[in-house]
């Protein structure tokens, strides 16, 4: 595994989880009075999810002077492993904590 390729993997844990780690709006935004939904953290998560694919293209396409043309499997696929990355942060926001509390 290229250096690249760990930046685009660990770029994509962090973005998966952040949406639920903090109460900001899209990480930089004020605080909300009445708390952050969930509507808003799957926003943040398909931001971060557009952000991990272009900077994958940018880096590929710096690497290998093009970027290779991808079908919808391909669309598929690394939506579903970036919902896969974001489940710990779904499991301490919205299972964990509310049967501690």
């Amino acid at each position: 595994m290229t250096a690249s390729q760990f930046l685009i993997v660990v770029l994509a844990i962090f973005l998966a989880n952040l949406p639920f780690f903090t109460q900001r709006i899209f990480w930089f935004g004020p605080l909300p009075a009445s708390g952050k939904r969930f509507v808003w953290r799957l926003l943040e998560a398909i931001a971060g999810y557009f952000l991990v694919g272009m900077l994958a293209a940018l880096l590929e396409s710096k690497a290998h002077g093009g970027v290779y043309p991808q079908h919808w499997e391909f669309y598929a696929v690394t939506v579903f492993l970036f919902l896969v990355f974001a489940f710990p942060g779904f499991t301490v926001r919205y299972l964990w904590r509310e049967r501690r509390n």
